[in-house]
Protein backbone atom coordinates (compact mmCIF):
# COMPACT_ATOMS: atom_id res chain seq x y z
CA UNK A 1 0.00 0.00 0.00
CA UNK A 2 1.37 3.85 -0.59
CA UNK A 3 -0.45 7.24 -0.35
CA UNK A 4 -0.44 8.49 -3.94
CA UNK A 5 -1.97 4.83 -4.91
CA UNK A 6 -5.61 6.57 -4.99
CA UNK A 7 -4.68 9.79 -6.78
CA UNK A 8 -3.63 7.27 -9.35
CA UNK A 9 -6.91 5.14 -9.50
CA UNK A 10 -8.99 9.01 -9.52
CA UNK A 11 -7.11 10.07 -12.64
CA UNK A 12 -7.43 6.84 -14.18
CA UNK A 13 -11.31 6.35 -13.29
CA UNK A 14 -12.74 9.97 -13.01
CA UNK A 15 -10.05 13.38 -14.27
CA UNK A 16 -11.95 15.55 -14.98
CA UNK A 17 -14.04 15.34 -11.68
CA UNK A 18 -13.15 18.23 -9.30
CA UNK A 19 -10.45 17.31 -6.61
CA UNK A 20 -10.26 20.50 -5.09
CA UNK A 21 -12.36 23.45 -4.43
CA UNK A 22 -10.67 26.54 -2.79
CA UNK A 23 -13.09 29.14 -2.94
CA UNK A 24 -13.60 29.96 -6.99
CA UNK A 25 -10.24 27.82 -7.70
CA UNK A 26 -11.69 24.67 -9.06
CA UNK A 27 -8.97 22.34 -10.04
CA UNK A 28 -9.91 18.28 -11.41
CA UNK A 29 -7.93 15.28 -10.33
CA UNK A 30 -5.98 15.34 -13.29
CA UNK A 31 -5.16 18.94 -12.99
CA UNK A 32 -4.24 17.62 -9.56
CA UNK A 33 -2.01 15.07 -10.33
CA UNK A 34 -0.44 16.72 -13.01
CA UNK A 35 0.87 19.51 -10.54
CA UNK A 36 1.98 16.50 -8.12
CA UNK A 37 4.34 15.23 -10.57
CA UNK A 38 5.92 18.63 -11.20
CA UNK A 39 6.04 19.66 -7.78
CA UNK A 40 7.53 16.26 -6.76
CA UNK A 41 10.37 16.95 -9.60
CA UNK A 42 10.63 20.37 -8.18
CA UNK A 43 11.62 18.90 -4.80
CA UNK A 44 13.77 16.21 -5.64
CA UNK A 45 15.49 19.06 -7.84
CA UNK A 46 15.70 21.32 -4.75
CA UNK A 47 17.58 17.89 -3.47
CA UNK A 48 15.03 15.91 -1.88
CA UNK A 49 16.47 12.27 -1.62
CA UNK A 50 14.37 8.81 -0.64
CA UNK A 51 12.79 9.22 2.93
CA UNK A 52 13.97 12.97 3.78
CA UNK A 53 11.27 14.92 5.48
CA UNK A 54 9.98 17.99 3.48
CA UNK A 55 8.05 20.08 5.91
CA UNK A 56 4.88 22.46 5.74
CA UNK A 57 4.25 25.50 7.73
CA UNK A 58 1.17 27.01 6.17
CA UNK A 59 -2.57 27.59 6.79
CA UNK A 60 -5.09 25.12 4.79
CA UNK A 61 -5.08 25.81 0.94
CA UNK A 62 -5.43 23.75 -2.44
CA UNK A 63 -1.28 23.43 -2.02
CA UNK A 64 -1.43 21.88 0.91
CA UNK A 65 -2.78 18.85 -0.40
CA UNK A 66 -0.28 18.88 -3.59
CA UNK A 67 2.12 18.99 -0.56
CA UNK A 68 0.81 15.63 0.87
CA UNK A 69 0.54 14.25 -2.83
CA UNK A 70 4.26 15.33 -4.35
CA UNK A 71 6.49 14.62 -1.25
CA UNK A 72 5.58 10.88 -1.31
CA UNK A 73 5.41 10.62 -5.30
CA UNK A 74 8.78 12.31 -5.48
CA UNK A 75 9.87 9.62 -2.68
CA UNK A 76 10.03 11.88 0.05
CA UNK A 77 8.98 11.87 3.87
CA UNK A 78 6.20 14.58 5.29
CA UNK A 79 6.59 16.69 8.14
CA UNK A 80 3.29 18.60 8.51
CA UNK A 81 4.48 21.94 11.25
CA UNK A 82 1.51 22.63 13.94
CA UNK A 83 0.87 25.67 13.46
CA UNK A 84 -0.29 26.54 16.46
CA UNK A 85 3.51 26.22 18.29
CA UNK A 86 6.01 29.08 19.07
CA UNK A 87 8.79 29.34 16.89
CA UNK A 88 11.08 27.38 19.46
CA UNK A 89 9.00 24.75 19.12
CA UNK A 90 8.11 24.22 15.54
CA UNK A 91 12.51 24.76 15.06
CA UNK A 92 12.92 21.91 17.21
CA UNK A 93 10.15 19.78 15.13
CA UNK A 94 12.58 20.62 12.10
CA UNK A 95 16.04 19.55 13.61
CA UNK A 96 14.86 16.66 15.17
CA UNK A 97 13.91 14.88 12.09
CA UNK A 98 16.58 16.67 9.58
CA UNK A 99 13.94 18.70 7.50
CA UNK A 100 15.58 19.98 4.85
CA UNK A 101 12.93 21.61 2.73
CA UNK A 102 10.26 24.30 4.09
CA UNK A 103 6.98 25.03 2.35
CA UNK A 104 5.74 28.12 4.08
CA UNK A 105 2.82 30.53 3.29
CA UNK A 106 2.26 33.98 3.66
CA UNK A 107 1.12 33.71 7.33
CA UNK A 108 4.10 31.90 8.28
CA UNK A 109 6.99 33.93 5.94
CA UNK A 110 8.28 35.74 8.49
CA UNK A 111 8.86 32.86 10.81
CA UNK A 112 10.53 30.79 8.46
CA UNK A 113 12.64 33.54 7.28
CA UNK A 114 13.85 33.46 11.34
CA UNK A 115 15.17 29.98 10.62
CA UNK A 116 17.47 30.43 8.16
CA UNK A 117 20.43 31.14 10.89
CA UNK A 118 18.95 28.49 13.29
CA UNK A 119 17.99 25.61 11.58
CA UNK A 120 20.25 22.74 11.41
CA UNK A 121 19.36 20.72 8.71
CA UNK A 122 16.83 23.61 6.53
CA UNK A 123 18.07 23.82 3.20
CA UNK A 124 15.42 25.28 0.86
CA UNK A 125 12.15 27.34 1.35
CA UNK A 126 9.52 27.53 -0.56
CA UNK A 127 6.91 29.89 -0.55
CA UNK A 128 3.15 28.65 -1.30
CA UNK A 129 1.66 32.29 -0.60
CA UNK A 130 0.06 34.96 -2.96
CA UNK A 131 2.35 37.48 -2.61
CA UNK A 132 5.87 38.84 -4.01
CA UNK A 133 8.16 35.59 -3.12
CA UNK A 134 10.76 36.72 -0.69
CA UNK A 135 14.68 37.35 -1.46
CA UNK A 136 16.01 33.89 -0.93
CA UNK A 137 12.89 31.57 -1.52
CA UNK A 138 11.62 29.63 -4.30
CA UNK A 139 8.44 30.41 -5.76
CA UNK A 140 6.10 27.85 -5.59
CA UNK A 141 4.04 28.65 -8.96
CA UNK A 142 7.27 28.79 -10.57
CA UNK A 143 8.94 25.88 -9.31
CA UNK A 144 5.37 23.19 -10.65
CA UNK A 145 5.63 25.67 -13.87
CA UNK A 146 9.43 24.80 -14.87
CA UNK A 147 9.73 21.59 -13.68
CA UNK A 148 8.74 18.56 -15.54
CA UNK A 149 6.84 16.11 -14.16
CA UNK A 150 8.62 12.81 -12.52
CA UNK A 151 7.35 9.24 -12.08
CA UNK A 152 5.24 8.08 -8.80
CA UNK A 153 8.25 6.51 -6.12
CA UNK A 154 5.94 4.08 -5.14
CA UNK A 155 7.42 3.63 -1.95
CA UNK A 156 5.35 2.00 -0.01
CA UNK A 157 4.84 -0.43 2.99
CA UNK A 158 6.71 -0.54 5.82
CA UNK A 159 8.82 2.67 4.17
CA UNK A 160 8.19 6.41 5.92
CA UNK A 161 5.71 7.82 4.84
CA UNK A 162 5.59 10.78 7.36
CA UNK A 163 6.68 12.10 10.79
CA UNK A 164 4.00 13.82 13.06
CA UNK A 165 4.94 15.52 16.08
CA UNK A 166 2.56 15.37 18.86
CA UNK A 167 3.19 16.71 22.67
CA UNK A 168 4.29 20.30 22.52
CA UNK A 169 2.63 21.46 25.60
CA UNK A 170 5.12 19.67 28.21
CA UNK A 171 8.03 18.73 27.30
CA UNK A 172 10.00 18.02 23.45
CA UNK A 173 7.31 17.36 21.06
CA UNK A 174 7.78 13.28 19.89
CA UNK A 175 7.93 12.60 16.31
CA UNK A 176 5.47 10.28 15.01
CA UNK A 177 6.78 7.91 12.74
CA UNK A 178 4.04 6.48 10.07
CA UNK A 179 4.29 4.37 7.34
CA UNK A 180 2.59 3.94 3.91
CA UNK A 181 1.15 0.50 5.29
CA UNK A 182 -0.12 2.27 9.12
CA UNK A 183 -1.79 5.61 6.90
CA UNK A 184 -3.08 3.20 4.87
CA UNK A 185 -4.41 0.54 6.47
CA UNK A 186 -6.47 3.50 8.65
CA UNK A 187 -7.92 4.90 5.41
CA UNK A 188 -8.75 1.74 4.35
CA UNK A 189 -11.02 1.22 7.84
CA UNK A 190 -12.41 4.85 7.56
CA UNK A 191 -13.63 4.26 4.30
CA UNK A 192 -15.01 0.76 5.67
CA UNK A 193 -17.19 2.36 7.96
CA UNK A 194 -18.78 4.24 5.59
CA UNK A 195 -17.71 7.39 6.19
CA UNK A 196 -16.70 8.56 2.36
CA UNK A 197 -19.33 6.82 0.32
CA UNK A 198 -19.34 7.75 -3.29
CA UNK A 199 -20.77 11.22 -4.74
CA UNK A 200 -18.84 12.67 -1.42
CA UNK A 201 -17.56 16.30 -0.91
CA UNK A 202 -15.25 16.71 2.19
CA UNK A 203 -14.56 20.07 3.95
CA UNK A 204 -11.05 20.72 4.85
CA UNK A 205 -12.58 22.69 8.16
CA UNK A 206 -9.80 21.00 10.57
CA UNK A 207 -5.86 21.65 10.64
CA UNK A 208 -4.48 19.94 7.65
CA UNK A 209 -0.97 20.23 9.25
CA UNK A 210 -2.96 17.86 11.83
CA UNK A 211 -3.63 13.92 11.44
CA UNK A 212 -7.02 13.46 12.05
CA UNK A 213 -8.18 15.86 9.34
CA UNK A 214 -5.67 14.15 7.26
CA UNK A 215 -7.05 10.98 8.12
CA UNK A 216 -10.95 11.30 7.08
CA UNK A 217 -9.32 13.06 3.80
CA UNK A 218 -7.21 9.73 3.34
CA UNK A 219 -10.66 7.87 3.25
CA UNK A 220 -11.91 10.88 0.95
CA UNK A 221 -9.16 9.86 -1.41
CA UNK A 222 -9.48 6.28 -1.67
CA UNK A 223 -13.23 7.26 -2.90
CA UNK A 224 -11.84 9.92 -4.91
CA UNK A 225 -14.15 12.69 -3.06
CA UNK A 226 -13.81 16.47 -3.36
CA UNK A 227 -12.45 18.36 -1.31
CA UNK A 228 -13.35 21.83 -0.23
CA UNK A 229 -10.68 23.87 1.72
CA UNK A 230 -10.91 26.64 3.99
CA UNK A 231 -7.98 28.44 5.94
CA UNK A 232 -9.13 27.75 8.65
CA UNK A 233 -12.02 26.84 11.10
CA UNK A 234 -14.10 29.70 11.60
CA UNK A 235 -18.19 29.01 11.84
CA UNK A 236 -19.63 31.33 9.10
CA UNK A 237 -17.06 30.15 6.96
CA UNK A 238 -17.39 26.72 7.58
CA UNK A 239 -21.11 27.30 6.67
CA UNK A 240 -20.51 29.20 3.28
CA UNK A 241 -18.50 26.46 2.21
CA UNK A 242 -21.15 23.67 2.65
CA UNK A 243 -23.44 26.00 1.05
CA UNK A 244 -21.34 27.05 -1.80
CA UNK A 245 -19.73 23.69 -2.23
CA UNK A 246 -22.38 21.30 -1.49
CA UNK A 247 -20.35 20.03 1.25
CA UNK A 248 -21.60 16.20 2.40
CA UNK A 249 -18.84 15.43 4.62
CA UNK A 250 -17.29 17.58 7.31
CA UNK A 251 -14.74 16.35 10.71
CA UNK A 252 -14.92 18.67 13.74
CA UNK A 253 -14.15 18.37 17.17
CA UNK A 254 -17.00 19.02 19.50
CA UNK A 255 -15.47 22.55 20.11
CA UNK A 256 -16.15 23.37 16.73
CA UNK A 257 -19.41 21.81 16.71
CA UNK A 258 -20.99 24.06 19.65
CA UNK A 259 -20.01 27.40 18.07
CA UNK A 260 -21.11 26.27 14.71
CA UNK A 261 -24.54 25.78 16.07
CA UNK A 262 -24.30 28.33 18.16
CA UNK A 263 -23.14 30.81 15.49
CA UNK A 264 -25.67 33.69 14.78
CA UNK A 265 -24.98 32.85 11.06
CA UNK A 266 -26.86 29.50 11.28
CA UNK A 267 -30.27 31.76 11.97
CA UNK A 268 -30.13 33.32 8.19
CA UNK A 269 -31.77 30.52 6.55
CA UNK A 270 -28.81 28.78 4.56
CA UNK A 271 -29.13 26.16 2.66
CA UNK A 272 -27.53 22.87 3.81
CA UNK A 273 -29.64 20.22 2.86
CA UNK A 274 -25.96 18.37 1.24
CA UNK A 275 -24.57 17.91 4.51
CA UNK A 276 -25.09 14.45 5.54
CA UNK A 277 -22.55 13.90 8.13
CA UNK A 278 -20.14 15.50 10.73
CA UNK A 279 -17.56 13.17 12.11
CA UNK A 280 -15.74 14.12 15.54
CA UNK A 281 -13.06 13.58 17.57
CA UNK A 282 -10.28 14.36 20.21
CA UNK A 283 -13.01 13.81 23.11
CA UNK A 284 -17.06 12.41 23.34
CA UNK A 285 -20.03 14.85 22.71
CA UNK A 286 -21.93 16.30 24.91
CA UNK A 287 -25.67 15.27 24.81
CA UNK A 288 -26.58 19.27 25.22
CA UNK A 289 -24.38 20.04 22.55
CA UNK A 290 -25.88 17.11 20.75
CA UNK A 291 -29.05 18.07 21.23
CA UNK A 292 -28.44 21.08 19.82
CA UNK A 293 -26.35 20.33 16.88
CA UNK A 294 -29.35 17.77 15.46
CA UNK A 295 -32.15 20.49 16.23
CA UNK A 296 -29.72 22.76 13.81
CA UNK A 297 -28.98 19.92 11.20
CA UNK A 298 -31.57 17.53 11.33
CA UNK A 299 -31.32 15.04 9.03
CA UNK A 300 -26.73 14.97 9.36
CA UNK A 301 -25.56 11.96 10.96
CA UNK A 302 -23.16 12.54 13.79
CA UNK A 303 -20.29 9.61 14.40
CA UNK A 304 -17.01 9.66 16.59
CA UNK A 305 -14.23 8.71 16.15
CA UNK A 306 -11.08 7.59 18.49
CA UNK A 307 -7.82 7.27 18.02
CA UNK A 308 -4.19 9.52 17.98
CA UNK A 309 -1.49 10.17 15.55
CA UNK A 310 0.39 6.79 17.08
CA UNK A 311 -2.55 4.89 15.38
CA UNK A 312 -2.59 6.72 12.40
CA UNK A 313 -5.30 7.99 14.16
CA UNK A 314 -7.49 5.73 13.76
CA UNK A 315 -8.94 2.85 16.87
CA UNK A 316 -12.51 2.77 17.68
CA UNK A 317 -15.62 4.20 15.65
CA UNK A 318 -19.25 5.26 16.95
CA UNK A 319 -21.66 4.80 14.38
CA UNK A 320 -24.62 7.59 13.67
CA UNK A 321 -27.37 5.44 15.10
CA UNK A 322 -25.80 5.78 18.69
CA UNK A 323 -26.61 9.21 18.29
CA UNK A 324 -30.52 9.31 17.97
CA UNK A 325 -32.52 9.59 20.72
CA UNK A 326 -33.17 5.82 19.89
CA UNK A 327 -30.35 4.77 20.18
CA UNK A 328 -29.20 6.93 22.49
CA UNK A 329 -31.37 5.11 24.83
CA UNK A 330 -28.95 1.83 24.90
CA UNK A 331 -26.28 4.26 26.92
CA UNK A 332 -23.77 4.36 24.24
CA UNK A 333 -23.54 8.16 23.26
CA UNK A 334 -20.24 8.50 26.21
CA UNK A 335 -18.33 5.58 24.47
CA UNK A 336 -15.75 6.15 21.86
CA UNK A 337 -17.11 2.99 19.88
CA UNK A 338 -15.83 -0.23 19.46
CA UNK A 339 -12.56 -1.23 17.25
CA UNK A 340 -12.56 -0.42 13.30
CA UNK A 341 -11.93 -3.05 10.94
CA UNK A 342 -7.80 -4.41 11.51
CA UNK A 343 -7.93 -3.06 14.58
CA UNK A 344 -7.56 -4.98 18.27
CA UNK A 345 -8.06 -2.96 21.61
CA UNK A 346 -8.55 -4.44 25.12
CA UNK A 347 -8.13 -2.61 28.33
CA UNK A 348 -5.22 -3.45 30.11
CA UNK A 349 -3.93 -2.78 34.34
CA UNK A 350 -0.69 -1.77 35.03
CA UNK A 351 1.32 -5.27 34.71
CA UNK A 352 -0.77 -5.46 30.84
CA UNK A 353 -2.91 -8.15 31.51
CA UNK A 354 -6.64 -7.18 30.16
CA UNK A 355 -9.33 -6.56 33.21
CA UNK A 356 -12.56 -7.57 33.27
CA UNK A 357 -15.15 -5.69 31.50
CA UNK A 358 -16.21 -2.62 33.26
CA UNK A 359 -12.85 -1.79 35.06
CA UNK A 360 -10.92 0.99 34.39
CA UNK A 361 -7.23 0.28 32.93
CA UNK A 362 -5.24 1.61 29.83
CA UNK A 363 -6.46 1.62 26.44
CA UNK A 364 -4.11 -0.49 24.20
CA UNK A 365 -4.26 -0.95 20.89
CA UNK A 366 -2.63 -3.56 18.21
CA UNK A 367 -3.03 -3.75 14.04
CA UNK A 368 -1.02 -2.34 11.12
CA UNK A 369 -1.98 1.49 12.12
CA UNK A 370 -0.10 1.39 15.02
CA UNK A 371 3.18 3.76 14.62
CA UNK A 372 6.85 2.73 13.71
CA UNK A 373 8.16 4.42 16.64
CA UNK A 374 8.98 8.00 17.90
CA UNK A 375 11.85 9.50 15.84
CA UNK A 376 15.38 9.25 17.77
CA UNK A 377 13.35 8.02 21.12
CA UNK A 378 14.12 4.35 21.32
CA UNK A 379 13.39 4.34 24.40
CA UNK A 380 9.96 6.08 24.89
CA UNK A 381 9.03 3.77 21.55
CA UNK A 382 9.75 0.89 23.52
CA UNK A 383 7.41 1.73 26.81
CA UNK A 384 4.75 2.80 24.68
CA UNK A 385 5.04 -0.05 21.95
CA UNK A 386 6.01 -2.63 24.86
CA UNK A 387 4.53 -6.31 23.89
CA UNK A 388 3.11 -4.71 20.28
CA UNK A 389 0.92 -2.90 21.18
CA UNK A 390 0.26 0.87 21.63
CA UNK A 391 -0.36 2.06 25.06
CA UNK A 392 -2.70 4.83 24.71
CA UNK A 393 -2.33 6.43 27.40
CA UNK A 394 -5.82 6.76 28.25
CA UNK A 395 -8.17 5.37 31.19
CA UNK A 396 -11.28 3.63 30.14
CA UNK A 397 -13.40 0.65 30.37
CA UNK A 398 -14.92 -1.67 28.15
CA UNK A 399 -18.55 -2.86 28.57
CA UNK A 400 -20.08 -6.41 27.74
CA UNK A 401 -20.66 -5.17 24.01
CA UNK A 402 -16.86 -4.46 23.75
CA UNK A 403 -17.51 -0.72 23.63
CA UNK A 404 -14.79 2.01 25.11
CA UNK A 405 -15.83 4.24 27.43
CA UNK A 406 -12.88 6.81 27.96
CA UNK A 407 -13.02 8.10 31.12
CA UNK A 408 -9.99 10.98 30.73
CA UNK A 409 -6.42 10.79 30.25
CA UNK A 410 -4.97 8.76 32.81
CA UNK A 411 -2.78 11.93 33.70
CA UNK A 412 -5.78 14.12 34.15
CA UNK A 413 -7.70 12.30 36.45
CA UNK A 414 -8.48 14.20 40.07
CA UNK A 415 -8.01 12.17 43.07
CA UNK A 416 -9.55 14.40 45.91
CA UNK A 417 -9.52 13.15 49.35
CA UNK A 418 -8.36 9.42 48.26
CA UNK A 419 -11.43 9.34 45.79
CA UNK A 420 -10.94 9.26 41.58
CA UNK A 421 -12.26 11.61 40.07
CA UNK A 422 -12.64 11.70 35.84
CA UNK A 423 -13.03 14.96 34.45
CA UNK A 424 -14.54 14.35 30.91
CA UNK A 425 -17.77 12.73 33.20
CA UNK A 426 -18.22 16.00 35.64
CA UNK A 427 -17.51 18.45 31.83
CA UNK A 428 -20.67 16.65 30.73
CA UNK A 429 -22.42 17.63 33.65
CA UNK A 430 -21.65 21.21 33.74
CA UNK A 431 -22.03 21.02 30.32
CA UNK A 432 -25.72 20.49 30.65
CA UNK A 433 -26.56 23.56 32.17
CA UNK A 434 -28.36 25.88 29.88
CA UNK A 435 -26.10 28.82 30.52
CA UNK A 436 -22.97 27.08 29.46
CA UNK A 437 -21.18 27.06 26.10
CA UNK A 438 -17.79 25.14 26.90
CA UNK A 439 -16.04 23.94 29.81
CA UNK A 440 -12.66 21.82 31.28
CA UNK A 441 -12.43 20.53 34.71
CA UNK A 442 -9.21 20.08 36.66
CA UNK A 443 -7.90 19.07 39.61
CA UNK A 444 -6.17 22.83 42.19
CA UNK A 445 -4.17 22.01 44.79
CA UNK A 446 -5.78 21.48 48.18
CA UNK A 447 -4.07 20.72 52.19
CA UNK A 448 -7.26 19.53 52.99
CA UNK A 449 -7.76 16.68 49.77
CA UNK A 450 -4.94 16.69 47.92
CA UNK A 451 -6.68 17.89 44.70
CA UNK A 452 -10.41 19.37 44.48
CA UNK A 453 -12.10 19.60 41.16
CA UNK A 454 -12.11 23.56 39.66
CA UNK A 455 -14.80 24.16 36.90
CA UNK A 456 -13.23 26.76 33.57
CA UNK A 457 -16.53 27.75 32.23
CA UNK A 458 -17.81 30.12 28.96
CA UNK A 459 -21.21 31.19 28.73
CA UNK A 460 -23.01 31.63 26.20
CA UNK A 461 -23.79 34.96 24.73
CA UNK A 462 -26.06 36.73 26.47
CA UNK A 463 -26.13 34.44 29.26
CA UNK A 464 -25.73 34.55 33.03
CA UNK A 465 -24.70 32.28 36.03
CA UNK A 466 -22.74 32.06 39.59
CA UNK A 467 -20.56 29.70 40.92
CA UNK A 468 -22.84 28.53 43.10
CA UNK A 469 -25.73 27.67 40.45
CA UNK A 470 -23.19 25.47 38.73
CA UNK A 471 -22.04 23.70 41.52
CA UNK A 472 -25.70 23.23 42.60
CA UNK A 473 -26.15 22.03 39.57
CA UNK A 474 -24.09 19.35 39.51
CA UNK A 475 -24.80 18.74 42.87
CA UNK A 476 -28.43 17.31 41.85
CA UNK A 477 -26.55 14.73 38.83
CA UNK A 478 -23.54 13.50 40.34
CA UNK A 479 -22.26 12.41 43.77
CA UNK A 480 -20.65 15.93 45.68
CA UNK A 481 -17.13 14.69 46.15
CA UNK A 482 -17.15 14.91 41.43
CA UNK A 483 -18.90 18.25 41.92
CA UNK A 484 -16.86 20.91 41.43
CA UNK A 485 -15.83 23.05 44.48
CA UNK A 486 -14.77 25.87 42.47
CA UNK A 487 -15.59 28.04 39.06
CA UNK A 488 -13.54 30.48 36.84
CA UNK A 489 -15.82 32.02 34.00
CA UNK A 490 -13.51 33.41 30.83
CA UNK A 491 -14.47 34.33 27.24
CA UNK A 492 -12.20 30.98 25.64
CA UNK A 493 -10.44 28.38 26.57
CA UNK A 494 -7.15 27.86 25.13
CA UNK A 495 -6.97 25.31 22.18
CA UNK A 496 -4.02 23.09 20.87
CA UNK A 497 -3.69 22.80 17.10
CA UNK A 498 -6.42 19.99 16.83
CA UNK A 499 -8.79 21.91 19.04
CA UNK A 500 -8.08 19.86 22.12
CA UNK A 501 -8.55 21.84 25.26
CA UNK A 502 -5.38 22.46 26.59
CA UNK A 503 -5.23 21.56 30.44
CA UNK A 504 -1.51 22.33 30.86
CA UNK A 505 -2.45 26.05 30.10
CA UNK A 506 -5.23 25.96 32.48
CA UNK A 507 -3.15 24.13 35.61
CA UNK A 508 -0.34 26.09 35.19
CA UNK A 509 -1.47 29.33 37.27
CA UNK A 510 -2.76 26.84 39.88
CA UNK A 511 0.47 24.63 39.80
CA UNK A 512 3.46 26.86 39.74
CA UNK A 513 4.05 27.57 43.35
CA UNK A 514 3.88 23.71 43.83
CA UNK A 515 6.70 20.53 43.56
CA UNK A 516 4.56 18.89 41.82
CA UNK A 517 1.85 18.75 38.98
CA UNK A 518 -0.41 16.87 41.08
CA UNK A 519 -1.54 15.99 44.51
Amino acid sequence: MYLTQSLHRSVQQHPERPAIRAGALVRSYRELAERVARLAGALQTLGMQPGDRVAMLALNSERYMEYQFAVPWGGGALNPCNIRWSAAEILYSLDDCASTILLVDDTFKAMAEGFRGEAKTLREIVYCGSGDTPAGMHDYEALIATSAPVPDAARRGDDLAGVFYTGGTTGFPKGVMLSHTNLCSSALALHSEGTAPAGSCYLHAAPMFHLADMGIAAAHWIEGSTHSVLPAFNPEAVLQAIERDRVTHVLLVPTMIQMLVDHPAMKQGRDLSSLRSVIYGASPISEAVLDRAMAALPGVEFVQAYGMTELSPLATLLPPFFHTPEGRKLGKLRAAGRASYCTEVKIVDLDDREVPRGTVGEVVVRGPNVMLGYWNKPEQSAEALRGGWMHTGDGAYMDDDGFIFVVDRMKDMIISGGENVYSAEVENIVAQHPAVAACAVIGIPSEQWGETVHVIVVLKPGADATAESLIGHCKQLIAHYKCPRSVDFVAQLPLSGAGKVLKSVLREPFWKAQKRGVA
